[in-house]
């Protein structure tokens, strides 16, 4: 049998109809749907930085459904991989990733790849060099478990999430994506893939942040297109009031500042002229009945005060839980044979 070789970089890579697919399977799953689909079938997971919830609900995923998975570390079970073509490989690492790729489609049907970014120039790992370098040359679909400029598992999950408490049809509904402070914040790719996936829903976005925390240029700039393409609406607000008020839902996130990446010093500065963006009931009021939503982990009471994350309108455990059911919808699609 010839094996699908779609591979999920970012949530747009799906359509409309294969979105719905994996979401729609995705509720049968929750549902109790027993399918062996991936029996006799391998998935390869590939880690070049720490996971939680991704690593846990991934491989209980392929269990569930009759498949193995294979987990790799970086630094303990295989060393460092050169992404760039055309090099001369004279540095630290001794493979290149299209050989890597090459090799490990020949024993997996599949291959998640959480890369890690160098952490020193943005416009550098913007480009997600790693995990499209894997993409382009596997025989077998790769999926992005969080790359610099995207995480579409968490997403899918979040639109789960957001489906199951306000019904199939979010078009219409009040997001507010609220910055909140980290003295290690994470990269911007959570909120870049719901901000995108949240529009093409057909949601109303607000997104609130300090000065200097303004989202990747070329995200914002698709997700104004976005807007133009459909009837949701888009704004950028400087306080987290603003956009609290009237929404549904209150998405709380910490992100870096981009200007100031690769400079730690310079960052941790930034975060300690804004540890008033806190998530607490006083701006959970402001919404209309608002649901709380974050992607985890979360520092409690620095991002989200305990009174919210514990409350009855939290929704982040849902979120969390939902990472399987949705990525047994994904590999059920990827894997099944089906184009």
């Amino acid at each position: 049998m010839t094996r699908s070789t779609q591979s999920l970089i970012r949530l747009r890579d799906l359509s409309e109809s294969r979105l719905e697919d994996v979401l729609d399977l995705a509720q049968r799953f929750k549902a109790g749907s027993q399918r062996a689909e991936l029996t006799g079938k391998s998935v390869g997971f590939l880690f070049f930085r720490g996971s939680l919830r991704t690593r846990t609900s991934f491989e209980v995923a392929v269990q569930q459904l009759g498949g193995r998975g294979v987990h790799l570390s970086a630094g303990s079970d295989f060393w460092e991989l050169e992404a760039r073509d055309g090099v001369v490989m004279d540095g630290t690492a001794p493979e290149h990733v299209r050989d890597a790729a090459a090799v490990l489609s020949t024993y997996c049907d599949a291959l998640a790849i959480r890369p890690k970014p160098a952490g020193k120039a943005w416009e550098v790992d913007r480009r997600d060099e790693g995990i499209r370098a894997w993409a382009s040359n596997s025989q077998v679909p790769v999926i992005n478990m969080e790359s610099a400029l995207w995480h579409p598992l968490q997403v899918l999950a979040d639109l789960l999430t957001l489906r199951e408490t306000f019904g199939k049809d979010i078009k219409g509904r009040r997001l507010a994506i609220v910055w909140t402070p980290s003295p290690t914040p994470a990269g911007p790719a959570v909120v870049h893939s719901l901000l995108h996936a949240a529009l093409r829903a057909g949601a109303n976005v607000s997104l609130a942040h300090p000065p200097g925390y303004e989202l990747d240029g070329g995200v914002l700039s698709e997700a104004r297109q976005l807007t133009a393409e459909g009837d949701a609406t888009f704004e950028e607000v400087s306080s987290a009031d603003a956009a609290a008020r009237g929404a549904d839902v209150i998405y709380a996130r910490s992100w870096g500042a981009l200007e100031s990446y690769g400079q730690p010093t310079m960052a941790a500065h930034r975060v300690a002229q804004s540890r008033d963006w806190l998530v607490d009931e006083k701006l959970m009021s402001l919404g209309d009945d608002a649901r709380l939503m974050h992607p985890m982990p979360v520092r409690r009471n620095l991002e989200v005060t305990d009174e919210v994350l514990d409350g009855p309108r939290s929704l982040v455990y849902r979120q969390a839980a939902n990472r399987l059911p949705t990525q047994k919808g994904l590999l059920s699609l990827l894997l099944r044979g089906g184009a």
